[in-house]
């Protein structure tokens, strides 16, 4: 079996930052085993999998060590693949999802713009042992649909994070969304999510679906400009839109070939 496989960065215009993800393209779909096999493989944060169909592509995203319902830079990463290597006639492409319904991608000039479902917060109480997972007291925690989102005073407290990723590995929740004003952006955040084998992600798209409401509301502007924080760092331009926010970002392409094994017997 032969797969087009390519590796792109995401949310930035130069290599070597940003959140590396695989995109390989599919003639059918493989069995599960196969597709987790090969993102272990491949030991990027996610790698996408994706399936022409009759609106666009099927989309699926697996870590080294688990399928997820969403993520925004291997979905921004495939569009770029889609948009400048294949051809693609027009500005708009239509992911379909197992469970985040049909989602687009829009190209304007260099940014790619992702319409991503917002994902609404609550308050929570802390759960044991965060803040010495973190080794900070943070000023409010609430909860999401499936990642804790935790808010410092200031871009140092998240600047200056070195979680214990033990502890948060067992927490109940996905992954931890840390955050905290900017200083030359709107707000700023980092993702740790250990439980799903990413100690830390680059850039996190599907976090920012949780952020952008979050940020619109107590900063009162609808337009934010946000960067993550992380080693390889990332810019991301969003938009809250009620019920829908808008996650805009650049890419660029790192490697492309091909992948080649042996199906794995059922």
């Amino acid at each position: 079996m032969r797969i087009p496989f390519y590796q792109v960065d995401a949310f930035t215009s130069d290599l070597f930052s940003g959140n590396p993800a695989g995109i390989c393209l599919l003639d059918e779909w493989l069995d599960d085993r196969q597709l987790q096999a090969i993102s272990a493989e491949n030991n990027l944060p996610e790698t996408a999998f994706l399936l022409r169909c009759d609106k666009g592509f099927e989309i699926r995203w697996f870590t080294p060590l688990t399928e997820v319902a969403l993520c925004g830079h291997a979905t921004l990463a495939s569009a770029f693949i889609i948009f400048n290597l294949l051809n693609w006639p027009g500005d708009l492409i239509k992911f379909i999802t197992r469970e985040s319904g049909e989602l687009t991608v829009t190209r304007k000039g260099r940014l790619l713009e992702m319409d991503f479902p917002a994902r609404p917060i609550s308050i929570k109480n802390p759960p044991e042992r965060l803040s010495t997972a973190l080794n900070k007291t943070p000023q409010e925690i609430f909860g999401s649909v499936d990642d804790l989102l935790v808010v410092f005073e200031n871009e140092n407290d998240v600047l200056e994070l070195k979680p214990d990723l033990a502890i948060l590995a067992n927490l109940e929740e996905r992954g931890v969304i840390t955050t905290a004003p900017g200083s030359r952006c709107d707000f700023v955040s980092r993702f740790f999510a250990p439980k799903v084998g990413i100690p830390e992600d680059p850039v996190t798209g599907s976090a920012h679906c949780v952020l952008v409401p979050y940020w619109s509301k107590r900063l009162g502007k609808t337009h934010l400009h946000a960067r993550q924080v992380s080693k390889r760092g990332g810019e991301l331009f969003c938009e809250d839109r009620g019920n829908r926010v808008i996650i805009a970002g650049e890419a660029i392409l790192y490697l492309k070939g091909t992948i080649q094994f042996d199906k794995i017997s059922q």
